[in-house]
């Protein structure tokens, strides 16, 4: 056996009601002023962090939207150095986080990220910021939270829906890391782990949401998630979710959702271990088609359709998807990749292709 395991681990506090050590841990990183991130949506949470830490925030900037647009950086930009903060407090989702990634790009910005969701992004190293239309990833350990605050009661108020699509954007990151370039037995662990504890609570948030014990458990596979995919490269799912958000702004974690599926279909066949470790962590024989098979237990959109996707759209999609080479267990042609589009497009069953 033969391998490298880089793993880049934040600092992290979980647990309910861990929310109230903000403050030391503000402390322990010398923060006594702070912007605090959030989007329009999330920004009840985000007066609750001002409450919570009093004159150490200086403000409110609940801008952050979907995919980071470069002029949402450049505006959080201009507040940062308005205000003269020394750092800021990121809660919310991967919109949040990904701005305060963003912002780590240009500067020196530590960041403490309190997760709302199951996202995963804060254990990532992972950035992306979109412009004219298209989005550009990269790997940068600057852009990772110097702590993560996991406090599972936070995830009490995400709605029902879009806790199980969050849920099966987190699964998506476990599978592809399975097959990533640079997998490794360290991250399969966490990432075989993370599907299997997702892929059992997520249908039990549906049924009941105000279990605080489930949404724990939950949270727990979102870090697993974040962890494993942080630690090895990324595939053609991903390429293909960046693509179809940056490019035609369709909404991230319902688009993990719908593409998981087919891009399972397309590289678990040819990737054995990877199609172990997913089908014994779902307890099934045929993950892709578990995977199917959950979205639509948990009531998310099945179609890229549903998200209002234009059919006319799917060939400059798949043009897009394949236009740069990238790492993928399988080869990736336009023509295939143009076929699986049109199944997620369509919102059918993952097929062999």
């Amino acid at each position: 056996m033969e391998f490298i395991c880089d793993m880049l681990a934040s600092r992290v506090v979980f647990g309910v009601g861990s929310l109230k050590r903000l403050p030391e841990e503000l402390d322990r990183l010398s923060l006594s002023r702070v912007l605090v991130f959030s989007t329009p949506e999330q920004r009840d949470h985000a007066e609750q962090v001002v409450a919570l830490i009093g004159s150490r925030a200086a403000a409110v900037f609940d801008r952050a939207v979907m995919h980071v647009p470069t002029e949402t950086q450049s505006l959080a930009l201009a507040e940062v150095k308005r205000l003269g903060v020394q750092g800021g407090i990121a809660i919310g989702g991967g919109s949040t986080t990904g701005l305060c990634k963003a912002l780590a790009l240009e500067m020196d910005f530590p960041f403490v990220a309190i997760p709302t969701t199951y996202a995963g992004s804060e254990m990532t190293p992972i950035w992306g910021l979109t412009a004219e239309g298209a989005k550009r990833t990269g790997r940068d350990a600057r852009v990772r939270p110097r702590t993560v605050i996991y406090d599972p009661t936070l995830t009490l108020s995400l709605p029902v829906q879009l806790s199980g699509t969050s849920g099966m954007n987190a699964i998506a990151h476990c599978v592809e890391a399975l097959y990533a370039e640079n997998a490794n037995p360290v991250a399969s662990l966490m990432a075989e782990e993370g599907i299997r504890v997702l892929a059992q609570n997520l249908p039990r948030i549906a049924h009941s949401p105000a279990n605080l014990e489930v949404r724990t458990e939950a949270l727990y596979g979102a870090w697993l998630s974040g962890v494993a995919l942080g630690s090895v490269g990324m595939a053609l799912h991903h390429k293909l979710c960046h693509v179809l958000g940056g490019s035609f702004n369709l909404p991230h974690a319902e688009t993990h959702t719908i593409v998981l599926p087919h891009a399972a279909a397309f590289n678990l066949p040819v990737t054995p271990e990877a199609h172990a470790r997913t089908a014994r962590a779902l307890g099934a024989d045929e993950p892709a088609q578990a995977l199917y098979d959950l979205l639509i237990s948990l009531g998310a959109p099945p179609a890229l359709k549903n998200l209002g996707m234009k059919e006319t759209d799917l060939d400059r999609a798949a043009q897009l998807a394949t236009r740069d080479p990238y790492y993928n267990p399988r080869p990736v042609t336009e023509p295939v990749i143009r076929t699986l589009l049109d199944n997620a497009y369509h919102g059918r069953r993952p097929t062999p292709l």
